[in-house]
């Protein structure tokens, strides 16, 4: 039976999915006065809440950021720490 979805009444399983189906890369930019800003890209935007992700990563870093253009932006050099956050969050990163 098709309509007998086992995982159906699991609260957040869809938006699970979708995470889990993004793939996104971080990279370092270097901005005005030659300071780093650590960029996330490859957000289904329709799938994840930006807002929300960008809360997080700002919170558990300790830095600014912002949401812009589909991608989130932390403040500072976190390319070594970003990845292993998201993950945890059930993103890939590649």
């Amino acid at each position: 039976m098709a309509d007998d979805d086992p995982f159906a009444d699991i609260p957040g399983i869809e938006e699970d999915l979708a995470r889990a189906e993004e793939v996104l890369s971080v990279r370092v930019e270097r901005r005005t006065y030659d300071k780093p800003v650590t960029i996330v890209e490859g957000f289904d935007e329709d799938a994840t809440d930006l807002q929300d992700v960008a809360s997080q990563l700002k919170k558990q870093l300790g830095a600014g950021g912002t949401v812009s253009d589909g991608t989130v932006e932390i403040q500072g050099d976190h390319a070594d720490r970003v990845p292993g956050l998201l993950e945890e969050m059930g993103f890939r990163v590649e």
